[in-house]
């Protein structure tokens, strides 16, 4: 891939709106997501706060002169701007002062522990943007010839292709959305990566967030059986459990809820809520999160995995799959003023994603990796969902689709239900 196809990301023209729009604009994610580059890239000027040569007198001036270091051209990029949380009160009061829009971008990949004072509102002054690994539109890997925001407006035309195989598809799977493995040419180097990514997040990142002090060899296990539990509604106490079956363990529920949260800080896990649509029929909504994370790798780097080992496993290969899905529905909802769901009920009737619009439209989708008959199942899944929508409170679904990874061509058919691999969207 190109280096001057990494400067094409849906977030590029979301921060662009937002700085016309607010004062600052926090931009938050996974450490190596590419929040720096994308910043750095609108920024006039730039502070570097965890620059190991400056990073000392940067937090001193922090401490004494903090409206020394927020001077410069503007919009002025702050990165890492969590080591001093008065930074946020400290460009609050800049804002106000200034009465400009676009004065600061702010990058964090972490969340400041909750005992910190920053959490006064930036209402009115900063907006937020979480920018997350690249979608495969992003990396150059889709043909973006199904526009998902176009499905919302029309779906009678639906003409794409897809040029992924099963074993590219493990590739990138294993690779994730990260920049600089998407732009190496060495793929080894790239998979290589990924698991440097996450011993850093077990060995330090997990522990540096808050300053409590976690176990690497536990964080890995509890990483491992989170992977193993993808797509599902498992509660702390499962993954508790899968880690006692599969491991040797005397940890606590308090110790899974405590290390879930901080690799939440860290960007590492982002789980799905659940949709509550208006239903014809009184049934009871399952409202726990659906467990991901935030980048497909990370769950293959935490099984261990390669390529040719989630081939050799198509069930592993189907879970992650849809946490692949799940990351790339996400980036483009964000370009869509919209936010991505899960729904299931208590007789089991479920729908993988769905994509809700600000304005109230929505689409239904199921994720399958590929093969007629799991199509079939995913449709006959949603139609029944659909049909199970009261319209008379709230809007039909704009679409009904079965996201695919393997497959030539998007269709639609006869039932209304559209066919699309992962490899023929964008936003």
């Amino acid at each position: 891939m190109a280096k001057n196809k990494y400067k094409s990301r849906v977030a590029d023209r979301l921060l662009a709106l937002k700085l016309e729009a607010m004062g600052a604009v926090l931009i938050e994610g996974a450490k190596y997501c590419g929040k720096t580059t994308m910043a750095a890239q609108q920024a006039a000027s730039a502070l570097y706060m965890a620059d190991p040569d400056t990073k000392q007198q940067n937090l001193a001036m922090a401490r004494t002169n903090i409206k020394r270091l927020l001077a410069g051209a503007t919009p002025r990029l702050i990165d890492e701007w969590q080591l001093a949380t008065q930074f946020w009160d400290a460009v609050r009061g800049e804002i106000d002062k200034r009465n400009e829009d676009g004065q600061f971008i702010l990058t964090g990949s972490a969340v400041p522990p909750d005992d910190s004072d920053i959490f006064h509102s930036g209402a009115g002054r900063i907006g937020w943007l979480r920018l997350r690994t690249m979608s495969l539109w992003e990396s150059g890997d889709s043909s973006g010839e199904i526009s998902l925001g176009a499905l919302f407006a029309n779906t009678d035309n639906i003409d794409g292709t897809s040029n992924i195989n099963i074993e590219r598809l493990a590739y990138i799977t294993c690779r994730g959305g990260w920049p600089k493995g998407v732009i190496k040419k060495n793929e080894q180097a790239a998979l290589t990566q990924v698991t440097e990514y996450y011993e850093a997040v077990t060995r330090s990142d997990i522990s540096r967030v808050d300053g409590t002090q976690r176990d690497p060899e536990l964080a890995k296990r509890l990483m491992r059986s989170y992977a193993r539990l993808q797509g599902s509604q498992a509660s702390a106490e499962a993954i508790l459990n899968d880690v006692k079956v599969n491991e040797e363990s005397t940890i606590s529920e308090n110790t899974v809820y405590s290390y879930i949260k901080a690799l939440k800080k860290i960007f590492v896990i982002e789980d799905s809520l659940a949709w509550n649509p208006n239903l014809r029929s009184k049934t009871a909504i399952r409202t726990s999160d659906t467990r991901y994370f935030s980048d497909p790798s990370i769950a293959v780097a935490a099984l261990g995995m390669g390529p040719s080992d989630l081939i050799n496993d198509l069930n592993t290969f189907g879970l992650i799959f849809e946490t692949l899905c799940i990351r790339d529905l996400r980036v483009y909802a964000d370009a869509l003023d919209g936010a991505v769901y899960h729904y299931r009920d208590k007789n089991g009737l479920e729908c993988d994603a769905v994509v809700h619009l600000r304005n109230g439209k929505y689409g239904l989708v199921e994720i399958k990796l590929g093969g007629d008959n799991l199509i079939n199942e995913g449709a006959k899944s949603l139609l029944k969902l659909a049909a199970s929508i009261d319209t008379e409170k709230m809007r039909e679904p704009s679409f009904l689709m079965v996201i695919t990874g393997i497959g030539d061509y998007a269709y639609k058919r006869e039932d209304g239900v559209i066919v699309a691999p992962i490899g023929s969207l964008k936003d």
